[in-house]
């Protein structure tokens, strides 16, 4: 009996770490440029974060620094994007941010209110009735760098937070991966806002500490500074979308300047392009 015992916990906990994924590859003009090649490498296996006060909410355990990550290059207005080990097993959703190296990539740590947001996959949902995960089963992410971003090297952070046990703090599950990114071309408009990592999140956001199972969540539940634009603008399309990108829900949108409506159009596309695909 002992002998079946923990037989069957080494099958649920085998069973645990192959649910895990890891986004090990960058793409980059239209090219997989291999595992930890231009991402750095994590010192944690496929094990997620879930501590978002921790120093590994930057880049991952171990990406802080660049090790032997190599930096590639991109065009501004390209696409580029994430290929993963294995597909997304967990529901949730993905977001990814950049932010700009004082000098290299490789040299940069991503400390400080540096990140902004260009893309994210966020969860569909009726009014309150059914929710879908579009990032379910999916093996690699794309989006476009914003064609009016500034030259220079780039961290690039994605993070898919699985929230297939968010019901408590700390449940939802971060997986993190920062790329590092030439970026050529563009122009000179800057992202706004910025916020960093570790720092962004609290880990009480509606966003991070959710049941996502009953009962299900509606559009006006959850959002992000971006959010309530979305719902508005698909509205008409009969997409009622929200995100689950756990933003502050009081954060105010900022636009200084024509920028901000550059990035917002950039996240749009890429979202519709997602939208799009069967």
């Amino acid at each position: 009996m002992k002998l079946l015992a923990g037989l069957s916990f080494l099958t649920i906990a085998a069973t645990q770490v192959a649910a895990h994924y890891r986004f090990t590859s960058l793409i980059a003009n239209g090219v997989n440029t291999g595992a930890y090649v231009n991402v750095r490498q994590n010192t944690n296996y496929n094990s997620p974060v879930t501590d978002v006060t921790s120093t590994d909410f930057t880049c991952n355990a171990g990406g802080r620094t660049a090790g032997s990550t190599t930096t590639a290059t991109a065009a501004a207005g390209s696409t580029i994007g994430f290929a993963l080990d294995q597909a997304i097993y967990h529901p949730g959703v993905i977001n990814v941010y950049m932010a700009k190296a004082p000098s290299t990539a490789a040299s940069f740590d991503g400390s400080g209110n540096v990140w902004f947001k260009v893309y994210q996959l966020s969860a569909v949902t009726d009014g309150g009735s059914t929710i879908k995960f579009p990032s379910d089963n999916i093996s690699q992410v794309t989006f476009k760098i914003p064609s009016t971003l500034p030259a220079g090297e780039y961290l690039v952070r994605i993070e898919h937070i699985a929230l297939h046990s968010a019901s408590t703090y700390p449940g939802a599950q971060f997986y993190i991966s920062c790329a590092q990114v030439k970026v050529t071309g563009g122009g000179s408009r800057t992202p706004s806002p910025l916020v960093a990592f570790p720092g962004y999140y609290t880990g009480k956001e509606p966003g991070i500490t959710i049941n996502i199972y009953y009962p299900i969540v509606s559009a006006a539940q959850v959002y992000t500074p971006f959010a309530l634009t979305l719902v508005f603008l698909f509205a008409h399309s009969q997409l009622p979308m929200f995100s689950q990108d756990p933003s502050i829900c009081n954060q105010t949108i900022h636009m200084p300047s024509p920028s901000a409506e550059e990035y917002l159009h950039t996240m749009l596309e890429n979202m519709t392009s997602h939208l799009k695909d069967p």
